[in-house]
């Protein structure tokens, strides 16, 4: 076999259950908080999950206090607020329009990348919502890895929460997910997925 050739085994069942197959949306957490080494250690993960240019768009508030609760209540939608006051952790899954910045730092070896983006709003936006979006999607399967679970959601208003978190206009804000280790006994049963063949063609 080639040296160089990078071939990793295949997850377990059991690791394949607790990323995806047995894996839920929760609406209700345990009372058990989440510590931030936990979150620090989710961050450390999601990090790692590839993005356009090695971007990293994306910004996340963890929002844990009971006053920061009460700036984001305000732009829940009516049916997201109890579940949200009473997750341990929501994150707000936002993005930086200024992400290029740091391009230089996370980019090296393309130095004129930061002109690929600066003053161009079109490329910025596609990028943010893009690979933001992806990030964010990184962040769900690190929680569950580290044993959390996630109850992301897109019923809020994004201009209050951007009015409230972000003023000054360079992070915006995507979607949120709630935190925490979840409540078995309020899950509905699971919903049909759609199979391959009507999802997927192969060409």
């Amino acid at each position: 076999m080639d040296s160089k050739t990078h071939a990793p085994a295949p997850l377990s069942d059991a690791a394949l259950d607790q990323l995806f197959r047995s894996a839920r949306t929760y609406s209700s957490f345990t009372s058990r908080p989440v510590t931030e080494d936990t979150l620090r250690a989710l961050y450390d993960l999601t990090k790692f999950g590839p993005t356009a240019v090695n971007a990293q768009p994306a910004r996340i508030v963890f929002v844990t206090s009971q006053e920061g609760k009460a700036r984001l209540k305000p732009a829940l939608a009516a049916g997201n607020v109890d579940k949200t006051m009473a997750a341990p952790v929501t994150a707000i899954v936002a993005y930086d329009l200024h992400f290029y910045e740091h391009l230089a730092e996370t980019f090296p070896h393309a130095p004129q990348a930061r002109s690929w983006y600066e003053g161009n709003d079109a490329a910025i936006r596609a990028t943010v919502q893009r690979n933001g979006s992806l990030q964010g999607a990184y962040l769900i399967l690190a929680a569950r890895a580290l044993g959390l679970d996630c109850g992301p959601m897109s019923g809020f208003d994004n201009a209050a929460v951007d009015r409230e978190f972000f003023p000054d206009g360079r992070w915006g804000s995507n979607f949120l997910c709630n935190l925490g280790y979840g409540d078995s006994s309020t899950l509905f049963p699971r919903q049909h997925r759609l199979p391959f063949d009507v999802a997927c063609r192969i060409v």
